[in-house]
């Protein structure tokens, strides 16, 4: 088949897309700052093995009560006591003075917008304190900027009128007035009381969190917002186009609100392990184990789940953004993420390295599983994950991945011909449950449309696995079949979600004979990363699946 473009150019594609990501955090040269930002501080180590990755590192935009000189504005951080956050979660941090002598929302607001676009901040904090915490409230809470902004905290500010439609903004609301100031924000979040905390039922994200105690200081207010609202989420809008690109203020309408992961808070341990290796660079994994499970199971118990970052990403990239680690703590499985690809510092793995670190886990903790190995990825680490699913498929269960499928042509992700061949010689005789994941508006590795669809890498994947697991191979599409996929598949469901505008997922499943063996989620309009709540749905799949570890024939379980 002829792929669709030259897969040269997707490698070259990849590496500026791992780039632009750490240039929107501020490692490549960070924007000038407009005159109304007086102080600015930025924390970040993007060589810390031990702590996060730049991926939606938090930016915090302050608006003080009254306008500050450059180290008034120093001595305001650090009356906050924010320097621990700063440094563990790779912060930008900008002071915004009012644009004249005092706060003016059309004025201010139009500051926030351009500063807005100069941050590229997939997680924006906003602070108000006194006519700062007014301004917050009326200017950028109750108004479209609610739904670019990851969190707000308002301190002694005056209520601002609801909006009757909001897509809402977690909140923190202290000081004077501070329970009359949050009925605002709990009618924009649709929230209900639960004692405390006020939470949207469909959106737990979507809470309101109210702190009347006057006295309190400004780093027992920081303390406690960053505990209940603030570190709990991150916003980011990849609707149309991919967040890494960069995106003006409404641009692309509403930002998705997502879960922002502190292990910790789950109850998740995570490892970080560098072994040194006979020659060459030591190999880095990360592995994440739910709270109690590694002492309570029992000998091959537990399933794992193997991330495999994107090309050149940081290689904590899945953890941090695919909701696998939230879903460990719920469905109780082990996560390890590894450094498959290699970097300046790590080597790389391949595809005999994943397989040798499995066998160390398995060694290591007999309470795993090796009949239900499962692995995906984001982009060129699902790419690997749909190579080790036919390559190493005496070792997985089922494979997929978010954004990623199997190249043609000659470049450095292409495998398509030697892929063929290896699932045409265990054609009928190896069964691989596979599971796609894409979003139709990624123009980094496209999804297939009427006019273009022939050796398009989602096809090339599908049609693999297809001729692995002895099913038809489908080739030739036909849209009049099924607008969004070109043939037909069972279990078609459409799910309208609550993400950004009201994100909508298409999917489907192919089936051998009674076994769903391909399935196929679509983001509609969605550009090239992760769709978290997409987790969920590719571990239903999964884990309706085992391989018997003495014949590795596949167990289909049943739904």
């Amino acid at each position: 088949m002829k792929p669709i473009f030259k897969t040269t150019l997707l490698a070259a594609v990849l590496t500026l897309v791992a780039q632009s990501i750490v240039a929107q955090q501020g490692g490549m040269g960070a924007p000038a700052n407009p005159e109304n930002v007086i102080y600015t501080e930025r924390s970040f180590d993007m060589a810390q093995e031990y702590g996060r990755s730049l991926n939606f590192a938090p930016t915090f935009f302050i608006y003080p009560d009254s306008k500050l000189t450059e180290e008034g504005a120093k001595a305001l951080v650090a009356e906050m006591e924010m320097a621990d956050v700063l440094k563990e979660h790779n912060v930008s941090l900008f002071v915004l003075n009012p644009v004249g002598d005092k706060y003016d929302n059309k004025a201010d607001f139009d500051a926030f917008v351009e500063m807005f676009n100069r941050a590229r901040s997939g997680n924006l904090k906003v602070i108000g304190i006194g006519a700062g915490a007014t301004f917050v409230n009326s200017a950028l809470a109750m108004g479209d900027a609610a739904s670019h902004i990851a969190g707000i905290v308002t301190i002694g500010g005056k209520q601002a009128k609801a909006p009757a439609e909001s897509y809402g903004v977690p909140a923190y609301v202290a000081g004077k007035g501070a329970a009359k100031v949050a009925k605002s924000y709990i009618a924009i979040n649709k929230a209900v009381s639960e004692g405390e905390i006020y939470a949207n039922p469909e959106e737990p994200l979507l809470r309101v969190v109210v702190n009347e105690n006057a006295d309190a200081s400004l780093a027992e207010i920081f303390d406690d917002a960053w505990v209940k609202v603030l570190r709990r989420n991150f916003r980011f809008n990849n609707y149309k186009h991919t967040q890494y690109e960069g995106a003006r203020f409404g641009q692309y309408g509403a930002y998705e609100l997502e879960p922002y992961l502190i292990h910790e808070d789950l109850g998740i341990t995570r490892n970080v392990v560098i072994t040194e290796q006979r020659s060459g660079l030591p190999w880095l994994w990360y592995e994440y184990w739910p709270e109690g499970l590694q002492e309570s199971a029992a000998e091959k118990s537990v399933p794992v789940m193997v991330l495999l970052h994107g090309n050149t990403n940081d290689p904590r990239t899945q953890a941090e953004t695919s909701g696998f680690i939230q879903l460990a703590a719920k469905e109780r499985f082990f996560v390890v993420e590894m450094e498959w690809q290699g970097s300046r510092n790590y080597g790389a793995m391949g595809h005999d390295g994943v397989e040798q670190v499995l066998y160390q886990l398995f060694a290591k903790y007999p309470q795993l599983d090796p009949s239900r190995v499962y692995a995906e990825g984001l982009s060129a680490g699902s790419m690997t994950a749909s190579v080790l699913g036919i390559r190493k498929s005496h070792v997985f269960t089922a494979v997929g991945g978010h954004s990623g499928g199997v190249m043609g042509g000659s470049g450095a992700f292409s495998n398509y011909t030697s892929l063929w061949a290896e699932a045409s010689q265990k054609s009928g005789a190896v069964e691989m449950p596979y599971c796609s994941v894409l979003g139709t508006a990624d123009n980094v590795v496209p999804f297939i449309t009427p006019e273009r669809y022939k050796g398009n890498g989602y096809l090339n994947a599908w049609n693999i696995y297809q001729k692995m697991n002895g099913m038809p191979v489908i080739t030739d599409l036909d849209f009049s079949v099924d607008p969004v996929f070109g043939f037909e598949l069972q279990d078609r469901k459409q799910i309208v979600t609550n993400k950004g505008g009201g994100l909508v997922v298409e999917m489907g499943t192919q089936y051998k004979g009674d076994v769903p063996m391909i399935q196929i989620i679509a983001v509609m309009d969605y550009g090239h990363w992760n769709f978290m709540p997409t987790a969920q749905m590719m571990w239903d799949f999964y884990k309706q699946f085992s391989r018997d570890p003495e014949t590795k024939k596949l167990i289909y379980h049943g739904k």
